[in-house]
């Protein structure tokens, strides 16, 4: 059976793959450090990202497919979080066992004084990087994730 080879561009993104997990680390380790203060990790900030930017009140399930993550690991956190007194549950009207998540006044303050610490720190770690460069790997990263998502697996070329 021949061995098959990455394609110049197969071998580039397989290098940016391997980057973004690194990124993708780093980045979870300096957000905990962050807003470690306010009593947040960041997972738990970026739940509560996924809870302000919604239009309104969402069952778990519905975060969770939103973040790209797994409901059981979303649902421990929302858990931690109500615990914490940073959401609350509602009935949802439209499905009696997934109660909508909201956010309480506290959990807005809580996710409020992160933005405000990251606010100067995404703009130092953004120094000296062209906005266009920013752009365009935000587009790739965007299709990848769009073709991961629709399930477009890649086919056998061999």
């Amino acid at each position: 059976m021949p061995q098959t080879k990455r394609t110049p561009a197969g071998e580039a993104l397989s290098d940016l793959i391997l980057d973004l997990f690194r990124l993708n680390s780093l980045l979870f380790t300096a957000g905990d450090r962050m807003v470690a203060g306010l009593g947040l990790t960041s997972a738990r900030w970026q739940i509560l990202g996924a809870i302000v930017a919604t239009e309104r009140p969402q069952p778990v399930a519905w975060l969770a497919r939103d973040l790209g993550a797994a409901r059981q690991n979303v649902q421990r956190i929302v858990n931690d979080l109500k615990r914490d007194g940073l959401v609350t549950f509602e009935t949802n009207p439209h499905h009696r066992r997934a109660q909508l998540v909201v956010l309480t006044d506290k959990g807005q303050q809580s996710f409020d004084a992160a933005m405000r610490l990251q606010l100067p720190w995404v703009n130092g770690l953004a120094d000296g990087l062209p906005v266009k460069d920013i752009e365009t790997v935000s587009r790739v990263v965007s299709t990848l994730r769009s073709r991961l998502e629709s399930g477009q697996e890649p086919h056998d070329r061999a």
